[in-house]
C-alpha cells in the first residue's frame, strides 16, 4: 500500500480550508489528495492531474465526491488544463514528484528492478518507451542520464555495457535484463550492499523517459498561471537535481518578490518517518505562498 511522504508537513504548509480550490498534479497513490479533500469539504473543488491512467482511473473508483475533477494528464499542461474545464487559478498546488509504490508494483511498465516486465519505463504511451530510446542514444548520453539523473558513480560502465549489447543488435527489451547487465557492469560489492545496484540507473532512466525535469521546470516556470494570489504551493523532491531547480525557482521569485519562502531550508521526514518508510530518506519539501501572479 503506498504511503505518502511527508504528508502531516504538507497538509500544515498548504493549509487547505474550506471552500477553497486545490490542485494534487501528481496524484499517484492519492494520499495528498483525499486529506485535502477533507480540507476543503463540499463546497471547496479538487483537480487532481496524473498521466498514470490506472492512478486516475482507482481515484475516481474510491472517490465518489462531486467536486473532484480528474485529468489523466501531465501536470506540466496544468494552465491548459485549467482552460479546458473551466476552472479559476488555485488556492493551492501539491506536486510529489516521488514514484508510487503502486506504480512500481502494479504498473507492469518496467519501473522495478526486481520484476520481468516490457522495459518501457514511462507513465503513458504519450513517451517513447526506454528500450527504444536506448537503440538511438551514444555511450556519451547514456552516461550522462545515469550520472546527472541518477548520481551513479559507475554510470561509465554501465553505459559501455548498453552499448556493446545494442551494438551486437541485441535490444534490451525487459527490466530485467537491463538490471542483470547493470548488476554485471558494477563491482561485485556495489555500496556494501545497501542499496540493488539498478536503484540509481532505473531513478535516472525513469527520469529521462518521462521527462520529468523539463515537466518540472515548465510547471514551476508558469506558477502565476495555475496559482492565485495568497495561494500555496508545495513541492517534494527525491532527487538533488529536481530539489535544486525548485529551490532555485523560489529563490528568484522570492527576489522578485513574488512569493515569500514558507520554508527556509526544506522539510525531511522524522527519523520515525524513515524508520516506517525508508523511500522517505531522500524526500525534501520546498513551499511558497503566492504574493503576486
Amino acid at each position: 500500500m503506498h504511503v505518502p511522504v511527508l504528508l502531516l508537513e504538507t497538509i500544515a504548509l498548504l493549509d487547505p480550508k474550506q471552500g477553497e480550490f486545490f490542485i494534487d498534479g501528481t496524484l499517484g497513490g492519492g494520499g495528498h489528495s483525499k486529506i485535502i479533500l477533507d480540507k476543503i469539504g463540499k463546497t471547496g473543488k479538487l483537480l487532481v492531474v496524473d498521466l498514470d491512467k490506472k492512478a486516475t482511473d482507482q481515484f475516481k473508483e474510491e472517490t465518489a465526491a462531486e467536486n473532484v475533477i480528474i485529468a489523466n494528464d501531465n501536470f506540466a499542461k496544468l494552465p491548459e488544463i485549467l482552460k479546458k474545464h473551466k476552472l479559476r487559478r488555485a488556492d493551492g498546488l501539491i506536486l510529489d514528484l516521488g514514484f508510487s509504490s503502486d506504480q512500481i508494483e502494479l504498473s507492469g511498465r518496467g519501473f522495478s528492478f526486481l520484476r520481468d516486465e516490457p522495459l518501457l519505463m514511462t507513465y503513458s504511451d504519450e513517451n517513447e518507451p526506454l528500450y527504444q530510446l536506448l537503440t538511438r542514444m551514444k555511450q556519451e548520453e547514456i552516461e550522462a542520464v545515469i550520472r546527472d539523473y541518477g548520481d551513479e558513480r559507475y554510470a561509465g560502465r554501465i553505459a559501455r555495457e548498453i552499448r556493446e549489447k545494442i551494438r551486437r543488435r541485441e535490444i534490451i527489451r525487459s527490466s530485467k535484463e537491463l538490471a542483470d547487465l547493470i548488476k554485471r557492469a558494477v563491482p561485485a560489492n556495489y555500496e556494501h550492499g545497501r542499496i540493488h545496484p539498478a536503484t540509481r540507473t532505473f531513478q535516472a532512466f525513469r527520469i529521462y523517459a518521462n521527462k520529468e525535469v523539463e515537466n518540472l521546470e515548465s510547471v514551476l516556470a508558469n506558477i502565476g498561471k495555475i496559482v492565485t494570489k495568497g495561494g500555496r504551493v508545495a513541492v517534494i523532491s527525491f532527487h538533488s537535481l529536481e530539489d535544486r531547480i525548485v529551490k532555485n525557482y523560489f529563490r528568484n521569485y522570492a527576489k522578485e518578490q513574488k512569493v515569500e519562502i514558507l520554508t527556509d531550508k526544506p522539510v525531511t521526514a522524522s527519523i520515525a518517518e524513515v524508520s516506517q518508510n525508508p523511500r522517505s530518506r531522500s524526500a525534501k519539501l520546498r513551499a511558497v505562498k503566492i504574493l503576486k501572479s
